[in-house]
């Protein structure tokens, strides 16, 4: 006889209850859930640095001179190198991200484990595409 089956002869039900934010850590999130929540991160982080972005874009554009000043000065710099890294891997992530969401709206890939299989395919063209073009950045090639 199970285990999950009590004495009075009734399963024992699951139980499910809320998460404090202190368990968040600890709680294990299905590949799926993890993309979802890195596109929702991703599309946040960009939004948050796009008026930054266009800041540094307008500048550049100002002249000739105050190209050269940000090209020596600030994209030189490798926090700022480190920063538009993190851009980078937003605008990837989000992308692929969001095409897997278009697939998925027409009702491809639904179940578990292509579910699993898109989730996975996301991350590593992400991640790949992030690390060639940080490795672009840093000069090594």
């Amino acid at each position: 006889m199970s285990e999950a089956i009590q004495g009075n002869g009734k399963k024992k039900r699951p139980e499910f209850r809320n998460i404090h934010v202190t368990e968040i850590i600890g709680y294990r999130l299905p590949l799926a859930a993890l993309v979802s929540i890195l596109h929702r991160i991703s599309g946040l982080l960009m939004f948050l640095l796009l008026p930054f972005v266009l800041y540094l874009f307008e500048q550049s554009l100002t002249s000739e001179g105050t190209y050269e000043y940000l090209r020596l000065n600030w994209f030189a710099q490798p926090w700022c190198k480190l920063l538009l890294l993190v851009l980078v891997w937003g605008y990837l992530h989000h992308f692929c991200a969001g095409i897997r969401h278009l697939i998925m709206d027409l009702h491809i890939g639904l179940d578990k484990i292509s579910a699993r299989h898109s989730a996975a395919s996301v991350l590593v063209i992400s991640l790949s595409l992030t690390a060639l073009i940080g490795l672009k950045i840093f000069g090594v090639f």
